[in-house]
This record gives C-alpha cells, structure tokens and sequence, in this order.
C-alpha cells in the first residue's frame, strides 16, 4: 500500500510570488559629457502621449535612446522595454533569432482589456530568445489581457531553482477574476516551473486561458501548472476558470532530488481549476530527479482541487519517479469531481497508467470518468500499481468504462510482485468498472484489497484475459476462473445473468511496443464484436459518449474496450 500520496494542494507558494515586483514609470533625463562638453540629451520618455495602441521593436543593433516605434528606431534592451508602462492593444516585438537578456514585467494598470490585449512577439525570422538570468521570463502581476506568443525563453541554474519562466500571478482582494490569457508558440525551458498560474490566499486567479502550440522542458518542478488557495471542501471555490491547453510538450521536466516534502518533476500539473480542457498535448520523460525520499512524487498529466477538467486525446509515456511513489501518465487526484480521462494513450511509465486517488476525507472527490483509454505496460518500476488504478479515501461515483489494459511483467520480475491490470483499495463507493480489455501475462487481471459488495463496486462486461494462468485477487482471496469469483463475490452479473469473459480479445498485435497514438492500433480488438458478455451502458444511466478512443462512432450494440465496432444504424 502506497503511504502518503501527494497533497498538491499544499504546495507552498513558489519563490518570487511574495515579492512580485512593481513596475517602473518614467525615468528621468540624463546629462552627457562628450568632446569635454556639458551636453543635455533630450528627455526621453518611456511611451509618447497618446491614446492610441502603439506597437514598440527591440533589436540588438537599436538604441535605447530611440523611441521604439519601428524596426529602424528600435531600442536594444528589454531593460528598456520594461520601463514602458503597456496600455491595452500595445505591442512589443522582439527581432527574431536574436538574443535579448533580462525580464519583461507587466503590472497592475497596464494592460487589462480582453479585447485589446498587450502582445509581446516576434518579428522577422524564427523566434526571438529572452534569456533570464536568475529571474523569470515573463511575469504578469496583477493584470489580464495579455497575449505572449512565438518566443523562446531561457533560464539559468538560478531561475531554474527559483523562479517560473512564464509567470502569472494575481494577489488582487476583492475576489476580482483577471480575463483573457494567451500564450502560443512559445518553447519555456530551464526554470522551476516553465509556465504558471498562481492565485494569493484570498485573492483569485485568471480566466479564459489558453496554452496552445508550445514547449515547456527541461524545468525543474514542473513544465505546465495552475495553483490556487487551500481548497475548502465546504465552501468550494477554485482560482481559475476556463483554461484550454492544447498542442503542448511538457518533457524532461526532472524534478529536485533535495525537495522532499512535496512532489516535483510533473509534465502538466491543473490545480485549483473550474472548467478545463487539456487535449492533443503530450508528458514524457519527466520526473526522473526527484526526491527518492518524497512521500508524493510527479505525474505525467494531473489534476487536483479542480472540477469539470476534461484530460482528452492526450499521451503520456515513460515518466519516472526518484522514489516509491508515482510517476504515472495520468491521475485525478484530491478534491476533483465531474471530471473525464477519455482517448488517451498512457505507456511505459514508472507508476500507474491511470490513477484516481483521494488522501483528504473531504467527499469533494466524487462523479468522475475514465473511459477509452489505453493503457500499454505500465508500472515498470512499481507493480503494487497496476494500468488503472482507484483507492484512496472517500472517493465515490466514478465510472471506469471501455478502456484496453495491457500489463505484461517486465523481465526478471520472477516470483515478485507483478503489477494487475486493474488495481482496487478500500475508501472506494460507488464505482461501476465496465466493458473494460484487462490483459495480462500471469499477472493478476484485478487486484482489490477488498472483496467489495456489489452496492460499492460493481464490475460488469469486461473482458479479463490472460495468456498465462489466469489470476484474479479479491480480499485476499485469490482465484482462478471466472466462474468461481463470480459465484464467490456476485460480480460480473446482471440481473442474475452473467456477465463478463476470458476470452481472447484478439488484439492485433499485443507485443508491438505503442510508441505514439496511432500505434495503439495494435491494441485494437479484431474480435470485440463477438466477446460475449459486454454491458450495455445506457440500462444504468450511463452516457458511453460519441466515439470511441479512435474517433469512431460507437455502435448501438455494447463491445469491450477502448476501440468498439463502428456504428451501424446510419
């Protein structure tokens, strides 16, 4: 049994938020001695006065001494820059493939107006590098209409301990919702988090986000994370609203081996979210460095004090953990309710597939879905895991339907411990678990710690298979055919019919390694028409969706697994 799972939601502030920096307003004139002459330069203010949205150039053959407006009176500096205060509609291009060092700022009182956003580019070829040394990127501090676009940024040893490389941070009282985020193009790297949304104790965050198109890499905790206020299960509120991530790597993001009290070395970590949708991104190779001694550790793609997140289409593959815990594709972790893990592609990892797990007796983890999903040789390093795994405390109404496992034992596991294709703890009510591919080598098809009543799990309609002897453990107890746990525990019933299979999925070629989503065409049954036994989900109220994991659209029959027969009635 796995102790101490993360608590994410008590991550501690990250450094530099506290003391976000005020921004610079007009700079004063300066006095010149050339040819041994007293010159007075002209006073050269930080934005001409007007009401008009002006659109300023840096490049590395400006000068600061120009006004900005154009790529022939270019400043050279993003200290420069930084001292312009932005109204909305401004625009600040970088030169592309140059190289700019320091920090852009965005404070409260510039920007702010969702239909005429501050938009910091590049222009000319490729993307422009801000490089920061010892400090973040990019910080926006207190303020919203703002898009960052088509730039590289670049950290050092420093900021990558201490600071974010895309930062957004809101302090404000009030409970104000700061609106309109954009950010696409960008490739964030070698900071402690490379991209991120914060929310004071207090204060809320930001809405309409949308990642879309990027890279975040090579950071220390994390590649992508949102993070609010202690969650209250009494009084649920959530710091941001309406975040769409779509088309981002987040990858060898490694964590910090010195950080032991919480988890670090995620790809996409949501926290504190209402309303989000991460879709056709990918997490791989994140977590190798963390903690060994950390009682929680990283996750490929995860969430926690959140609701209505839906995590779709997405892959997540060969990420690792220091320690015992974790590293997984995928997870619903504490306090998240009406959320889907749906079409998505998990494979390699050190931990579980997918994980929905609950360590806080709140009852606020509750009416969540995971379906159609893949799940390929998870729990390398971890068997007491498995390819989907449910436990914790309190969680309830969870519906895990139509999703191909196949767990298959690394070599040299021998007599040891070898992970299910389906694990279940106690803390768990009312989970319907159906029309499931479990597949295994040997291993156990299902491993639960308790032989639950059918009135807190039910399984109906899955197909477990093994192509060793067959195996299933519940309470304890292990069996040998379906026949006899059915007869033993009352699963895999449906109105005193049975329900449910052994047989032989016939997947197209189960010892092809997935590498990618159109690989998990070789995890497709060619056969789940003719598996008897498949539930039909409506008759218990639940919703199978449109498609299958591959876009198909389902049929009116019941099939197990996350590729069903495509429909035929029209």
């Amino acid at each position: 049994m796995v102790r101490g799972h993360r608590i994410a939601g008590r991550r501690r502030l990250p450094p530099g938020w506290a003391g976000a920096k005020l921004f610079a307003g007009v700079t004063a004139g300066a006095i010149a001695f050339l040819c041994g002459c007293d010159v007075l330069k002209p006073y050269t203010p930080p934005r001409p006065a007007t009401k008009e949205s002006l659109t300023f150039y840096l490049s590395p053959d400006g000068d600061d001494e120009n006004d900005g407006l154009s790529e022939k009176t270019a400043w050279r500096t993003l200290e420069r820059a930084d001292e312009v205060p932005f109204k909305p509609g401004d625009r600040l291009r970088l030169k592309g493939g140059e190289r700019f060092t320091g920090e852009l700022t965005l404070g409260e009182g510039e920007a702010g107006d969702a239909a005429k956003p501050v938009v910091i580019d590049s222009y000319g070829s490729g993307k422009a590098t801000v490089v920061a040394r010892g400090t973040a990127g990019i910080t926006v501090h207190n303020t919203g209409g703002v898009k960052i676009r088509n730039l590289t940024i670049s950290g050092d040893g420093t900021a990558r301990r201490d600071e974010d490389g895309i930062k957004f941070y809101n302090d404000l009282t009030g409970g104000k919702l700061l609106t309109h985020v954009r950010i696409s193009g960008v490739d964030v790297s070698r900071f402690r988090n490379g991209i991120s949304f914060g929310a004071a104790s207090g204060s809320r965050g930001f809405r309409d986000i949308t990642v879309t198109d990027s890279a975040t890499h090579h950071n220390q905790d994390a590649g992508l994370v949102t993070a609010g206020p202690r969650f209250d299960a009494d009084e649920p509120s959530y710091a941001h609203e309406k975040l769409t991530v779509s088309e981002v790597r987040a990858y060898a993001n490694a964590g910090d081996p010195e950080e032991h009290e919480r988890n670090t070395g995620s790809g996409i970590v949501l926290g504190s979210l209402k309303e989000a949708t991460v879709q056709r991104s990918a997490a791989y190779d994140n977590g190798a460095h963390s903690s060994a001694r950390a009682d929680e550790g990283p996750e490929g793609i995860w969430t926690y004090d959140s609701t209505r997140v839906v995590i779709q289409n997405n892959e997540s593959y060969r990420n690792r953990t220091g320690s015992r815990v974790d590293g997984g594709g995928f997870g619903l972790d504490n306090n998240v309710s009406e959320s889907v893990l749906q079409y998505n592609l998990s494979y390699g990892n050190d931990g579980p597939g997918f994980l929905v797990y609950s360590g806080e007796a709140t009852g606020a983890h509750r009416d969540n879905v995971v379906r159609f999903n893949y799940s390929w040789d998870d729990a390398r390093k971890l068997p007491f895991y498995g390819g989907i795994v449910a436990y914790g405390t309190r969680l309830r109404k969870l519906d895990i339907y139509n999703n191909t496992v196949l767990q298959r034992s690394p070599e040299g596991t021998g007599d040891g411990e070898r992970a299910p294709a389906l694990r279940l703890r106690a803390g768990i009510s009312d989970i319907g678990i159906r029309n499931n591919i479990f597949l295994t080598d040997g291993a156990p098809v299902v491993d639960s710690d308790t032989a639950f009543a059918r009135s807190r799990v039910r399984l109906q309609g899955n197909d477990y298979h093994s192509t060793g002897p067959w195996n299933l453990i519940w309470g304890g107890t292990a069996f040998s055919s379906l026949a006899a746990w059915r007869g033993e525990a009352g699963q895999e019933q449906h109105d005193s019919a049975p329900t449910g299979t052994t047989a032989d999925p016939c997947l197209v070629d189960a010892a092809a390694p997935v590498t990618d989503r159109a690989g998990a065409a070789n995890l497709v049954s060619t056969c789940a028409d003719r598996l008897t036994g498949a539930f039909p989900l409506r008759s218990v109220g639940v919703d199978p969706g449109p498609v299958d994991y591959f876009g198909e659209r389902l049929s009116t029959v019941p099939s197990v697994g996350a590729a069903a027969p495509p429909r035929s009635d029209g």
